[in-house]
């Protein structure tokens, strides 16, 4: 039985309020829990100490168990020491987007050549027209 430490969402329509619960990987987000580890309350400042609530000796039991947290709950987790988070790799992150504005203009130049040729052949057709009239 895979289990995961994370987190189980309360409260009602824009008022998130999320339980941390250990549970197994096939039921539901918020569906049947083994254990409450905690509360997350997304509302309160970041200062606030009741923003996040743990149970750390519960918690090192379950990883001690083999229980893998979810990555919010793994962020939470270290900010409190008790389990480290290996940062990322995104290389994608320092390359600089093209921006929109500068697209349109780009795109302007290409079509340029292919007006200039259409306006070549305009005239050449105008005089035909006028001689069938």
């Amino acid at each position: 039985m895979a289990l995961k430490i994370r987190l189980a969402r309360g409260g009602s329509k824009k008022r998130p309020y999320y339980r941390i619960v250990v549970a197994d990987v096939r039921n539901p987000r918020d569906g049947r829990f083994i254990e409450k580890l905690g509360t997350y309350n997304p509302l309160l400042s970041k200062e606030s100490n009741e923003r996040v609530t743990l149970q750390v000796d519960r918690i090192k039991y379950w990883l001690g168990v083999g229980a893998k947290p979810t990555d919010r709950v793994l962020r939470f987790l270290d900010a409190e020491d008790i389990a480290k988070r290996p940062p990322r790799n995104n290389p994608k992150k320092a390359i600089p987007k093209k921006d929109k504005e500068e697209a349109p203009a780009e795109d302007a130049q290409a079509e340029a050549p292919a007006e200039e040729a259409q306006a070549e052949e305009a005239p050449a057709e105008a005089p035909a027209e006028d001689k069938e009239k």
